[in-house]
């Protein structure tokens, strides 16, 4: 089977690619104008036009496809008791975002009975997708070239990847514990997009995240043969009362 039948069978693959294609146009529409409106929410975190432009438009492709519940960073309701349901984090990086630097993402993925089974993450920069899932393969699509992922064995030195906004003294202290080591930083899910294209060995992630920052971009590294594991080693679960993740490893081969 060629790469674009196994494409394919991913489930609402054209439909999301074309609503992720679309949204990111609109996104960069926004990002190229300087005057950007940006407001914060309760938690601090700011909100651009860009979040809410991508929100509606990604809720309203996502129910015009399937009657699963959407959960989205933006949305009013955080929470859904369905087994099944898509989680939206429809601008990761929004600080990224606000920086100028490109690196932020577009991210949806499915989550079925608490893990996510699928996860599209878009770069609209880049104009580059990851699409993949737990025990389904994992690829990466830019213009006409479809590239299937696997995580590397570990380097040495060992790749770390480490956010830009948020390298804390814990993740410092993480680092420090390798004595041949290159530093690599990103915005948004790229980091874990790193590990599932393996330009990267292991990211430390030691600082707060939500379930949306991470569900989509978890099921590609999965898909692409990595692990994405609380400090207890347990895979990252999902549909709990509280959004926030545990800290957590992501990694290649070991």
């Amino acid at each position: 089977m060629d790469k674009n039948n196994k494409l394919r069978h991913y489930d609402y693959y054209d439909d999301i690619k074309s609503c992720l294609e679309e949204c990111g146009s609109k996104i960069i529409d926004i990002y190229d104008d300087f005057n950007q409106s940006i407001s914060y929410k309760s938690d601090n975190s700011p909100l651009t036009k860009a979040d809410i432009v991508s929100h509606r438009l990604i809720e309203s492709c996502l129910k015009s496809i399937s009657s699963l519940p959407v959960i989205s960073e933006e949305s009013k309701k955080l929470h859904t008791t369905n087994s099944k349901y898509w989680l939206v984090d429809p601008l990761d990086g929004t600080k990224e975002f606000i920086k100028k630097n490109g690196e932020f993402t577009i991210n949806i993925a499915l989550i079925e009975d608490r893990y996510p089974t699928l996860g599209y993450v878009y770069s609209p920069i880049k104009k580059t997708l990851y699409v993949g899932g737990f025990n389904k393969s994992s690829f990466k699509i830019s213009a006409s070239n479809i590239n299937e992922l696997s995580v590397s064995l570990q380097n040495n030195p060992v790749r770390i990847v480490a956010s830009r906004s948020h390298l804390n003294e814990e993740t410092q202290k993480f680092i420090s514990q390798f004595k041949n080591y290159e530093l690599l930083q990103a915005g948004s899910s790229i980091k874990l997009c790193m590990i599932a294209d393996g330009s990267a060995d292991i990211y430390p992630r030691l600082a707060p995240t939500s379930e949306w920052d991470t569900a989509a971009a978890q099921a590609v590294v999965e898909g692409a043969g990595g692990s994405v594991k609380d400090l207890n080693g347990n895979r990252l679960i999902y549909q709990k009362e509280n959004i926030i993740n545990p800290f957590f490893i992501a990694k290649g081969k070991e």
